[in-house]
């Protein structure tokens, strides 16, 4: 009888013991891919920011370090092709590709509309992530209606791009001043602001590339580039963050 019950005792024992080892082997790997996938991202390549604000230069311990106030690209106003009175501010939270058109444009904008058509079924079933906006120079003669012939001309999905039009001084100024579309291509007439350029901003509005849309070569780094924006994780996010995120299918990792 004591001989039994040492042996319970001892196949119980290895019972806990085997369990907790089961666990270790579980969690361990699951903590280090967890880790793996948090701090990855910081391993690629991000694509930069552009236009600054200010840069705050700050003296402590008798280091020097420099924080930078990244050029947050200010609300636009206008109307899209449903007859919508919407806003960029509508797109919280998400990924923008932007440019710039007219419909009776009769060089490039055919040509960028194929192309932004492309990178439109490049992410299908995604627009609560990425937007598509194309803003036309000429509100004048761009009305709703022919924004609506424009749309059905190149099978435009409204689900995730507008095609707009609104006040004229505001575009412009938001094209030349927030967008800063004179810098990205120092050809552009500033009368009239025809550029063949897509602009990328990241879910803060900051300005992060422009592509060529008429070059397929810029318009595959832009198709990378979307992703990685998706993507990029908020600074202030701690691991725990993340964590929780995961477990609740809010975060993908790469």
């Amino acid at each position: 009888m004591p001989f039994a019950m040492a042996n319970f005792a001892f196949r119980k024992s290895m019972n806990k013991k085997s369990f907790i080892a089961f666990l270790v082997a579980i969690f361990l790997p699951l903590t280090g891919y967890l880790l793996v996938s948090y701090y990855s991202t910081g391993a690629v390549q991000m694509p930069q920011r552009y236009f600054y604000d200010s840069v705050n230069v700050i003296q402590k311990n008798g280091k020097t370090t420099y924080d930078t106030a990244w050029h947050h690209v200010s609300n636009l106003h206008f109307t899209n092709q449903l007859g919508q009175q919407v806003s960029l501010d509508d797109l919280k939270g998400k990924i923008i590709v932007l440019d710039f058109f007219f419909t009776h444009c009769p060089t490039i904008c055919p040509q960028l509309a194929k192309s932004m058509k492309k990178l439109q079924n490049s992410f299908p079933n995604n627009d609560s992530i990425v937007q598509f906006v194309s803003i036309s120079i000429d509100p004048k003669h761009d009305s709703v209606r022919q924004l609506r012939r424009w749309a059905e001309k190149f099978n435009v999905n409204p689900d995730s791009w507008w095609l707009g039009t609104g006040n004229r001084d505001s575009i412009y100024n938001f094209a030349l001043h927030e967008i800063k579309a004179s810098v990205a291509d120092v050809n552009i007439d500033t009368a009239f602001v025809h550029t063949e350029n897509f602009f990328l901003l990241d879910k803060e509005r900051v300005v992060r590339g422009w592509f060529n849309g008429l070059d397929s070569v810029a318009q595959s780094r832009l198709v990378r580039d979307i992703p990685l924006l998706m993507l990029e994780k908020d600074k202030k996010r701690s691991f725990g963050d993340f964590f929780s995120d995961l477990l609740k299918g809010k975060t993908s990792t790469p």
